[in-house]
């Protein structure tokens, strides 16, 4: 028979070490061999929390908050309030969070001041910016940082810090944000903050390089959270919120089959446990399905995120232009914009102007256009300056400024190598053949277009690809072989083709190959030399 103390002991070792699924596993077979303690049923419903079973989770926390209750520990209660509150934030459901954080409010009303109401402002301020913005935060964040050097509670300055940097990265100094919330994780990385909240720090500092566009950093936080994550065992929550994030840039990458089976996966097992990025995932599911043609999926998941409490704007309009329902698309993305904040309306700008020049309303796309361009002057982040020059190079195309377009569009071409973003690159190519012919280069014309379809046909984007039908590249090269001779008629080494198109060197070895019996070429000199006669050097 077990022995009830051993395997007691065995579930607190094992919770102390981060191995979620035994401390879950043992702490629940020494709560069936005997009543927990308060403090030990709270390791249960928190290593049942990090396995991902949420209901089962907050229905012990709310019984370890009336045993604390109950036993008259009122700092003990608060503090599971607050964690509750947080857990419920984290779910998506504002509501019962608020009532959760004033229910920690009125205890702690009663106490000396403590470490615990740093985190109840921490809290307050977190909710609070979902209703009135950032101005809130600014003063929480002082308060906390003071808190934290009063008390000597380096998790109150990595709160503080965290607060402040959301405002600054929201109101335009990205990069003065983005200092402190780096300067957030420190306190993080010791291990000197509990890692419920240490992870909410995590994904917040994701999410704001996501809603900034600023994919390399996205990277490189998600790349430090699946780290963090690697010093626990059996945890699901974090790690499949990383992975989600990682799909995400896996599709802008152009890896869409992966990406759309990871997704179907992950956002099914985060939906209920972190509904903000189960939501996040059924978007981004929607989009991918749209982009392959399958409106029925599209608007299945676009519903599904919008049951998880997700934006769906501007994918759900963009679905409808897709179905030709142009004047319902325009409506719901102004409907949408209508009272947003600047930085909320950034990423719904571009898909506006490409939907007002679809309705044949130039001049709304220009002031559109104009807005975006101003955001993203202000933020200066990779993301918003590659979709603001994308929008005025579509401007200037349906203007028929088609020479003023090309070196716009060049640029663009370069932004979106820069985020590695597939998809809108073939976008952009199609915007030069519109150009090209309009300047009455057919031969640059067809070899853009050929590009665009190229990869799209690549991506799966098939509606794109029926849209455009084929045009043959000269000399019968393939779209990255094209890709390739661009690079080296540039005079790109092969290590610096392989890295600005996002391949091995042997690859390109392979392509280069391929092209000089093509084209019937022995040298480097002489592929650029034909390059250059069959137009085929821009963008490169």
């Amino acid at each position: 028979m077990d022995d009830p103390t051993a395997v007691l002991d065995a579930g607190r070792l094992e919770f102390a070490r981060g191995d979620w699924q035994a401390a879950h596993r043992d702490l629940s077979r020494a709560r069936n061999l005997g009543a927990l303690s308060t403090a030990d049923l709270d390791l249960l419903s928190r290593a049942t929390w990090w396995v991902g079973a949420a209901r089962e989770s907050l229905d012990l926390s709310e019984e370890v908050f009336d045993r604390y209750q109950q036993e008259g520990d009122p700092t003990g209660a608060a503090m599971k309030a607050l964690n509750i509150g947080l857990l419920w934030f984290i779910r998506g459901d504002i509501v019962i969070a608020s009532g959760w954080v004033n229910r920690a409010r009125r205890i702690l009303a009663e106490l000396p001041e403590g470490v615990e109401h740093g985190y109840l402002r921490y809290l307050e301020a977190v909710v609070e910016m979902d209703f009135f913005g950032v101005g809130p935060a600014r003063e929480t964040a002082a308060t906390l940082r003071e808190m934290g050097r009063r008390y000597h509670a380096p998790q109150l300055t990595s709160l503080g810090l965290v607060l402040s940097g959301l405002a600054d990265a929201h109101t335009g100094d990205p990069a003065g944000g983005f200092a402190q919330l780096d300067e957030a994780m420190l306190p993080v990385l010791a291990g000197q903050m509990p890692p419920e909240w240490a992870g909410d720090v995590y994904c917040t500092v994701i999410h704001i390089c996501h809603n900034l566009g600023d994919l390399s950093r996205m990277r490189a936080w998600t790349a430090a959270t699946e780290q963090w994550c690697e010093q626990f065992r059996g945890e699901v929550v974090y790690s499949g919120i990383c992975r989600i994030h990682r799909l995400q840039l896996l599709c802008t990458e152009g890896d869409w089959t992966t990406a759309e089976a990871g997704i179907v996966r992950s956002g099914a097992e985060l939906a209920g446990v972190n509904n903000w990025v189960a939501g996040e995932a059924y978007y981004q599911l929607g989009e991918i399905r749209r982009l392959r043609g399958d409106t029925t999926g599209a608007r299945e998941s676009f519903d599904r995120a919008h049951e998880l409490g997700a934006e769906i704007q501007p994918g759900a309009a963009l679905l409808d232009l897709t179905q030709g329902r142009v004047r319902e698309a325009g409506a719901a993305l102004r409907a949408t914009m209508a009272g947003r904040d600047r930085l909320a309306c950034a990423r719904l700008l571009g898909p506006a102007v490409e939907i007002a020049i679809a309705e044949g309303r130039v001049d709304e796309a220009d002031r559109l256009c104009r807005d975006l361009e101003t955001i993203a002057a202000e933020y200066a982040t990779e993301g918003f300056r590659a979709w603001a020059v994308h929008a005025r190079a579509a401007v200037l195309v349906a203007r028929k400024r088609h020479e003023e377009a090309l070196p716009v569009l060049r640029r663009a071409a370069a932004g979106y190598r820069t985020l590695r973003a597939r998809y809108e690159t073939a976008r952009i190519y199609e915007l030069c053949a519109t150009a090209h012919t309009g300047l009455g280069d057919d031969a640059a014309a067809e070899s853009d277009l050929a590009t665009a379809v190229a990869i799209y046909a690549e991506l799966g984007a098939l509606p794109d690809v029926a849209r455009l039908g084929t045009v043959p590249l000269p000399g019968g090269l393939t779209a990255r072989e094209a890709e390739v001779l661009r690079q080296i008629a540039a005079g790109a080494s092969n290590r610096d083709a392989a890295a600005a198109l996002f391949i091995s060197v042997k690859t390109v070895d392979r392509h280069l190959a391929n092209i000089f019996t093509k084209i019937d070429v022995s040298s480097r000199t002489a592929a650029a030399a034909w390059a250059h006669e069959h137009r085929l050097t821009r963008l490169g």
